[in-house]
């Protein structure tokens, strides 16, 4: 059950610098948590991020809340002072990704994602284009999903055991100049060895105490998660499904001893 909206917060304004969008009221802030928000419109999405507060977490929009709202649910979330991290997992030719990275960065928003997957030349890329625009957006493989297990990974072919695979596909990343990965808190811990301490490792599939695993595998508590190397942590249903968004924020800043 989530609180219901009490009013639309006030919004800022943004302007254009060159091709990149800019806004006087994104709040810059050091938490590491993301709060995923998986909605069908614009107006779920605007409600609950109207419960959080832009100081304390960064949010997340991913390929059905942008697919049904466009770049109005980026304009919003940027007028309410949030970064975003558009979850948007891009998997195409160089030129198209490349292009597709330099459309989300210059919207102004904070992180954007592609596929490992889809190889150096594609990763490589994208790194250039937003170095020739002086775009500095974090951009960031996914190395394998979270809901995926190794008989998963053996069905497409894929023989080599699941934390293998991640370690190689990370590994690409950062030969390719991106600056992190999508990995499981499982896989955090070798891929700070094997990347270095400054490689983002952002993690889905984080799920507090008194929340349930659902759908996603590989999961972990915040506070381990942490302690294995993790930089950020994806958290949706924990929070969005809570009575209170902003209690369930709270615990969870209390058991990493953040804020």
């Amino acid at each position: 059950m989530q609180l219901a909206c009490e009013g639309e917060r006030g919004v800022g304004r943004g302007w254009y610098n060159g091709s990149k969008r800019i806004w006087s009221n994104v709040v810059a802030t050091d938490s590491p948590i993301i709060i995923a928000l998986d909605y069908p419109s614009l107006d779920a999405a605007l409600c609950m991020a109207d419960q959080l507060d832009p100081a304390r977490c960064r949010v997340k929009v991913g390929k059905e809340l942008f697919t049904r709202s466009g770049p109005a649910v980026l304009e919003a979330l940027h007028g309410r002072g949030f970064e975003v991290f558009l979850d948007l997992k891009f998997h195409d030719i160089p030129n198209t990704v490349a292009s597709a990275v330099q459309a989300a960065a210059e919207q102004g928003v904070w992180m954007v994602n592609v596929h490992a997957s889809g190889g150096r030349q594609m990763m490589e890329a994208a790194v250039q284009r937003l170095d020739q625009n002086a775009l500095t957006t974090h951009l960031i493989a996914v190395t394998v999903l979270t809901s995926m297990q190794a008989a998963d990974l053996a069905e497409l072919g894929i023989k080599a055991p699941l934390a293998e695979h991640v370690e190689r596909l990370a590994l690409l990343a950062k030969q390719s100049g991106l600056q992190g990965v999508v990995c499981s808190a499982q896989e955090s811990a070798r891929i700070k060895t094997l990347c270095g301490e400054s490689f983002l490792k952002v993690t889905p599939g984080i799920r507090p105490s008194f929340a349930v695993a659902n759908d996603q595998q590989r999961t972990m508590s915040p506070s381990e998660a942490i302690a294995a190397g993790s930089s950020h942590l994806v958290i949706g249903r924990p929070v969005t499904q809570a009575d209170d968004p902003m209690v369930a924020l709270e615990a969870i800043e209390a058991e990493l001893g953040v804020h």
